[in-house]
């Protein structure tokens, strides 16, 4: 079901696993994806000083291992399809789901180009104090196939400076990245909002202008406003109509 369609920004309310099998193949350039980490188990977590529970929603919790497997392949054997030859795919994660993302890539025949560590350096401490604080995601970075040649801005990512990373030297794969600013939530909440510089860094990376970038697990919008600010078009799936929402008012305020 379209829900809002405006200047090649396009949002779709509905699974993903539905939608994304009505998509034409060979005809998206670039797909970021944001999938359910299944870490919703009843655990605790720190936010702003205070203990708070980690559970997002119901499209968070884990039905099982062969079950969630089984979503996680299904949904990237779509994006697949729908890729153009040329085309690339970024998928971030932990712990939680980050293998099973891994395997049913090499199961697909993608070829994984880039394993990147997202470090957070305002992470929150681990409560618990018997392990390690969780301080970074994984985002693994895979093309169609390993004969397909996927695009690469080498030059601008050479040149980045942001006061993350070392201009003049090849961007590494560690990215240090602090997490999402207040300033980014000012039209609504998410629980899993990913920051505009991460996902800036991923489309002009490994998109040009006009190319069509789809994210399967929409949210507040954070892919579709990266770009449509640096002239991408977009299409965003998404299930909740209040994320959608926020979405639209996020693009009403690009400048």
């Amino acid at each position: 079901m379209t829900y809002f369609n405006k200047d090649d920004f396009t949002l779709y309310k509905g699974d993903c696993l539905d939608l994304l099998k009505e998509i034409p193949s060979n005809t998206i350039d670039l797909i970021f994806a944001d999938p359910p980490y299944f870490l919703s188990n009843g655990g605790f977590s720190c936010k702003a000083g205070k203990m708070v529970s980690v559970n997002k929603a119901n499209w968070d919790k884990s039905n099982g291992f062969e079950k969630d497997f089984e979503f996680t392949y299904n949904w990237l054997k779509e994006s697949k399809r729908i890729l153009k030859k040329d085309g690339s795919i970024w998928i971030s994660g932990t712990m939680h789901n980050i293998y099973q993302v891994g395997y049913g890539l090499k199961k697909l025949d993608y070829h994984i180009l880039n394993e990147i560590a997202w470090f957070k350096p305002n992470a929150p401490p681990n409560l618990s104090c018997r392990f390690f604080t969780h301080s970074h995601e994984t985002l693994i970075w895979a093309r169609k196939d390993k004969t397909s040649k996927h695009k690469y801005n080498y030059e601008l990512m050479k040149k980045w400076n942001d006061k993350l990373s070392e201009s003049g030297k090849q961007m590494r794969s560690v990215w240090t990245i602090p997490l999402t600013s207040k300033q980014e939530k000012t039209c609504g909440y998410h629980p899993t909002q990913k920051p505009l510089e991460l996902l800036k860094r991923i489309i002009l990376s490994s998109s040009k202008k006009d190319d069509v970038v789809l994210d399967p697990f929409n949210g507040s919008g954070t892919t579709g406003v990266v770009s449509k600010k640096y002239g991408r078009k977009y299409i965003g799936i998404d299930t909740e109509p209040k994320y959608l929402d926020v979405t639209i008012k996020r693009i009403n305020n690009i400048n």
